[in-house]
């Protein structure tokens, strides 16, 4: 039986440093031309040692490679060898420098995001006819006590950027499920192009921590028509961000909506043409109702749609605007809702049989007062709290007198807590049950069918968002000033926008009869296989001679299929020969 033989050599002079996903960031920084257009938006100073645009592509690469402070940046760049690719010593990226160049890039944060989008459009390919737009709040730490409430974003009819608008206002907004009470936040909205390649962030803005979905959709709106002016647009969005107002926005740049609306507001339309309805089942299929449909047997659920011609107008302007109603019907939606209740129902059914018990035993707080305040508490924003009506009954001294003893702690009960549940009004919401609405605004001519296919792919954009507070991580840099913080988060679009490009590329290069695992790469399973990647440095007597280590299988097949050149044809090309 043969065996591989392993044996310990003398101690080597040579270092190394783990290059790792830079190998692939940097070649797309490249092509992205990034750092070039940021020096035809930002000239930098004669005196300048560095550009502004190397300085913020090697910040976007240590963002990529791994979240570190402004003052580690320079250790990162020794470690990773950033500094020879980007040829920028170690002790020259300090934070002073890398703060002066995010104030600069302030200053034209707006105009040089569409540029990178437009070439990136033109480069690869991309039509920029739909956008899907998704805001997300990214909590800030730290004390930002120069930020401020910006002003009106229009003057003289013209949206308001760059430097002459204020940044976003770092302050705490409304109550939100994950983020502690009171944190420092600003709202980022990301507007994302979604095909079969899947998503790419590619344009985006911020609002003040205490502004709402209705005033981010119309300044971004307002932004895309300034600076990327597409000839056509079909904007697709949540319910957050909709609004009569919005679909005439649109409508007078020339341009289509698709929007969830609140149930709430279409109810009564809903309800006054039910019985006419005609539904067709859609179809869309999630990755896991198609999977279900060729293995396991676990539910196969599906939706049906139906729709009616409407006009809704905008109280601000009085103008109506015509659309349509798209009713949906989801089965899984429908026992979501339906489980929903019943286990909300029956929380609500427990809390109020142990207050019942408790004044029944004359326990402390058992006051009419302090029984208001823990009902409350209890129903909360539960849509189950309106099928329950309760009442405090006094109780006359006969009654009072036929107690029972009392327990320690305990007093002769005041009051009887009963309360009733309204089956009827249960069941009336239960009839509601799975339905929700869309409204558009594009023409008749593209079926009902294919509007809710393109607005089922919304799921991505918030995988965007999602990205954008998990690996690119904005809360690991603590900037005192308003403006740095706003210029980071810019400039983390632009990363964004890298991150996501990189996987695109390589699936467009898949080809047609590979797997499916294979087709759906996505940018993080690309970085996980150059980790490891390193480059072998030793140093003479005339300085550093860089070696880069050979390329494993995997390695090299995910360079060519980004038709991206290896690291050891970027330093051939960059770096002298060593004598």
């Amino acid at each position: 039986m043969g065996m591989g033989i392993t044996w310990y050599g003398t101690q080597s002079v040579a270092e190394s440093c783990s290059l790792g996903v830079l190998a692939l960031v940097y070649p797309l920084l490249q092509r992205m031309r990034i750092a070039e257009i940021i020096n035809r938006h930002l000239p930098a100073d004669p005196q300048a040692e560095y550009d502004h645009g190397r300085i913020l592509t090697l910040l976007m690469a240590a963002r990529l490679y791994s979240p570190v402070a402004l003052s580690n940046v320079a250790d990162w760049a020794n470690e990773s060898g950033a500094d020879i690719f980007w040829d920028i010593p170690p002790e020259k990226l300090n934070d002073d420098r890398l703060g002066r160049s995010l104030d600069a890039f302030f200053k034209q944060r707006h105009s040089i995001l569409a540029a990178v989008a437009l070439h990136v459009c033109q480069e690869f390919g991309i039509p920029l006819s739909e956008l899907h737009y998704d805001p997300t709040h990214i909590i800030l730490h730290g004390v930002y006590e120069a930020s401020a409430s910006r002003e009106a974003f229009s003057a003289d009819g013209q949206a308001r950027s760059d430097d002459r608008l204020a940044p976003a206002h770092i302050t705490p907004g409304r109550p939100l499920s994950d983020a502690p009470k009171d944190a420092q936040l600003i709202h980022a909205g990301l507007c994302t192009l979604v095909d079969d390649l899947g998503p790419l962030p590619i344009f985006g803005h911020t609002v003040g921590g205490n502004q709402n979905g209705h005033t981010a959709m119309a300044e971004q709106l307002a932004l895309i028509k300034k600076h990327l002016k597409p000839p056509e647009l079909t904007m697709i969005s949540d319910r957050g961000t909709f609004s009569a107002g919005h679909l005439l926005r649109l409508a007078e740049a020339g341009y289509d909506a698709i929007a969830a609306a609140p149930w709430d507001d279409f109810r009564a339309l809903f309800d006054e043409h039910r019985q006419t309805l005609k539904w067709k089942r859609a179809s869309y299929l999630s990755i896991e109702q198609t999977r279900r449909r060729t293995q396991g047997n676990l539910p196969k659920e599906h939706y049906e749609l139906a729709v009616v011609k409407h006009a809704l107008t905008d109280r601000a302007s009085g103008k109506t605007i015509p659309c349509r109603a798209i009713f949906v019907f989801s089965t899984a939606d429908q026992k979501v809702a339906r489980k929903s209740r019943e286990k909300s129902v029956q929380k609500l059914r427990d809390g109020l049989e142990k207050i019942a018990q408790s004044v029944a035993e004359g326990r402390r707080n058992t006051d009419p007062t302090s029984i208001a305040r823990r009902v409350s508490k209890l129903f909360g924003k539960r849509q189950a709290a309106d099928y329950f009506h309760y009442e405090m009954i006094p109780l006359s001294k006969a009654e009072q007198k036929q107690m029972p003893p009392r327990g320690r702690g305990c007093r002769v009960p005041t009051h009887r807590f009963e309360f009733t549940y309204d089956d009827s009004a249960a069941e009336c919401d239960a009839g509601y049950d799975g339905y929700s609405v869309l409204i558009t605004t594009a023409k008749r001519s593209q079926s009902v069918d294919v509007l809710f296919t393109k607005y089922k792919q919304q799921v991505y954009s918030e995988l965007a968002n999602h990205e954008l507070k998990t690996p690119l991580a904005v809360h690991p840099v603590f900037l005192k000033s308003p403006h740095r913080v706003e210029a980071l988060v810019f400039l983390l679009m632009l990363t964004l926008t890298l991150y996501f490009l990189i996987q695109r590329i390589y699936r467009k290069n898949v080809p047609d009869d590979a797997p499916v695992k294979e087709r759906r790469t996505t940018t993080e399973t690309i970085f996980r296989a150059f980790r490891a990647y390193a480059l072998i440095l030793h140093h003479a007597r005339h300085g550093r001679e860089v070696q880069p280590t050979r390329l494993s299988t995997r390695q090299r097949h995910i360079l060519n299929q980004l038709d991206f050149p290896s690291p050891a044809q970027i330093l051939s090309h960059q770096l002298p020969r060593a004598p």
